[in-house]
């Protein structure tokens, strides 16, 4: 690192917002948000100012923080920002600009909230991530629709190429610059072999290796400290994703409510992880236990599990 990097000011960036059922729409906001500086920091809305502004939010706001919290892009989190973005707020965190998506955010009157810093020159835009909103998800919920589900390419193999080169490049990136990125894989149920799919960290020799699998549809807090207390069992967390026919043959209705893609960069976005497989076996095989890394120890919540399709504990092995 030259002098010149080293003297020169970390510059801080602020973002604010509802962060309603956290999704990888709001998480891409902020890993864009943190390209633009190195220090991030989040305002995240308290119920009351969201209803007043908006309308009744569907998670509460200690829920709502820690969503946020858990991004591995976000540095500090200030619960309770005001709905309206100020000069004052930004000097008070120290803060050198903020960062808003490309659409229009307004105060129940129709004023912009952002319009005091674009007057000041301290507002900068990323852009919104198309396709995934909040009310898209409640949408889906109560419309028990299945057309956002990603179909297999053809007979038991996962839909690979149904998931974006481009974001998961991005979403398995790290934090910083200089940090370890997260790694990324494919399970092939065909060949019964587990294909890299991006550079991550590798485990070191000694590390132990944990190993965690699931749907995570509308990945939630419960989620979130479920994968932290996994990660504390060892060094390394990996994590499968099951894909949207497994799902939804396991569990039927119109689940899972998001679809392979949207719940994988959910998860890749989550600081604890540090690899994911797409389209894991919903029984645990000991190729997911020998074929990726050594797993130590396999980590499972304490809520009921569901037999496999041949009525097995899928976690017999």
């Amino acid at each position: 690192m030259s002098d010149s990097q080293k003297s020169r000011k970390p510059v801080r960036v602020w973002v604010d917002g509802c962060f309603d059922l956290m999704h990888f729409g709001h998480a891409n906001a902020l890993r864009q948000a943190k390209a633009m500086g190195d220090y991030l920091i989040v305002g995240v809305h308290s119920d009351i100012e969201i209803e007043k502004n908006k309308g009744p939010t569907v998670m509460r706001e200690e829920e709502r923080y820690a969503a946020v919290a858990a991004c591995k892009w976000v540095d500090e989190v200030v619960p309770n920002a005001p709905y309206n973005t100020t000069v004052e707020i930004l000097d008070k965190y120290n803060v050198d600009f903020c960062v808003h998506g490309d659409d229009i955010t307004t105060m129940a009157d129709g004023t912009d909230c952002y319009q005091a810093v674009k007057d000041a020159g301290r507002y900068r835009e990323c852009k919104r991530t198309q396709g995934v909103s909040t009310t898209e998800l409640v949408g889906r919920m109560l419309l028990m629709t299945r057309d956002h589900h990603k179909r297999r390419t053809s007979a038991g193999s996962s839909s690979l190429t149904s998931l974006s080169t481009e974001d998961l490049g991005i979403f398995s990136s790290g934090a910083t610059k200089a940090s370890s990125n997260t790694g990324v894989s494919h399970f092939l149920p065909t060949s019964k072999k587990i294909v890299q799919f991006s550079e991550g960290r590798e485990p070191a020799p000694t590390d132990k290796v944990v190993y965690v699998d699931g749907t995570f549809d509308l990945f939630h807090t419960g989620h979130i400290e479920f994968l932290r207390r996994a990660k504390a069992l060892g060094d390394y967390l990996l994590v499968g994703v099951h894909d949207d026919q497994t799902v939804n043959a396991i569990k039927g209705v119109n689940y899972p409510l998001m679809n392979l893609h949207e719940r994988v960069l959910s998860v890749l976005a989550c600081r604890y992880v540090d690899e994911v497989i797409i389209g894991a076996p919903y029984s645990v095989t000991e190729g997911v236990l020998g074929k990726v890394y050594k797993v130590d120890i396999v980590a499972h919540g304490n809520t009921p599990t569901e037999p496999d399709l041949d009525g097995k504990d899928p976690y017999e092995v």
